[in-house]
């Protein structure tokens, strides 16, 4: 989420934008899992590992199951949408997985990153469709996610965490990311500002609210405080990379006109 300002911009090489994109729509659903797992571990209650590990599997399955059956569905001519309409079919595989969800007590979230990752794949036109309607409404609920989240920040919150958890909040920016993305792009052979740009800018953000949410309503003892050390965390973030963002993009500008005025003057 808040790695889409640089994705965005045309002065970043596409690799690099590519690459935070990729990692964006990825890691989401990839992280869901593990935290659900954590949670059931430390909820205080006896853990049964394979009954999790089997409604994780049916939460992927159903994100799943339920595209390939429109998909089914809609290649018969007479259930066949308008184009006007063919956009919206997404939106209706949406509803009809938090339907079921709701019905069956799976999680929303793991079923619809599934959904999302099937639909990518296994229905292009579907999906060519929906980019341009998507986009729209994908920033529209992000910002609205973030005037939501702003809304829960206060003097009270932030007061609640101490200096460990603000250190921890900077630790993850500065170090805990940094370290894992670098260490990630070693046989790159990116150049080290492009893989500092990558480094630098997560997509901490929409995300990471919904896991913070995901840890309050957990029911642990400290849930709340976890919570507030997640909101300090990512407001942090949203401080660090909002602020560089422009300035980052502006450097490679540079660098891209430097290189051109260099090839020119050889040629």
């Amino acid at each position: 989420m808040l790695s889409s300002a640089i994705v965005g911009r045309e002065e970043i090489p596409w690799r690099i934008r590519h690459l935070l994109s990729v990692e964006s729509g990825l890691n989401d659903g990839l992280a869901l899992p593990a935290v659900l797992v954590f949670l059931a571990i430390v909820d205080g209650t006896q853990t049964e590992y394979g009954a999790l590990a089997l409604e994780l599997v049916g939460r992927v399955a159903l994100g799943v199951a339920v595209p390939l059956v429109v998909n089914l569905l809609i290649r018969i001519n007479f259930l066949r949408a308008t184009p006007l309409y063919a956009a919206l079919t997404p939106v209706a595989i949406a509803c009809i997985i938090f339907g079921v969800s709701s019905l069956t007590g799976a999680n929303l979230y793991l079923a619809a990153f599934s959904a999302g990752i099937t639909i990518a794949s296994a229905m292009p036109e579907v999906r060519d469709a929906f980019i341009e309607f998507g986009d729209y409404a994908a920033e529209i609920v992000k910002l609205l996610a973030l005037f939501v989240f702003g809304a829960l920040i206060s003097p009270a919150l932030l007061a609640d965490v101490n200096g460990w958890g603000y250190l921890f909040a900077v630790l993850t920016l500065v170090v805990a990311r940094p370290v894992a993305v670098e260490t990630a792009l070693i046989g790159s052979k990116l150049p080290w500002e492009e893989r500092a740009t990558a480094a630098w800018f997560g997509p901490k953000g929409f995300a990471s609210v919904l896991y913070g949410l995901l840890v309050l309503e957990g029911g642990h003892p400290d849930s709340a405080h976890l919570f507030h050390i997640i909101v300090v965390a990512i407001s942090l973030s949203i401080i660090a990379h909002s602020s560089t963002d422009v300035p980052i993009a502006r450097w490679f500008a540079r660098r891209e006109a430097r290189e051109r005025q260099a090839t020119n003057s050889s040629g």
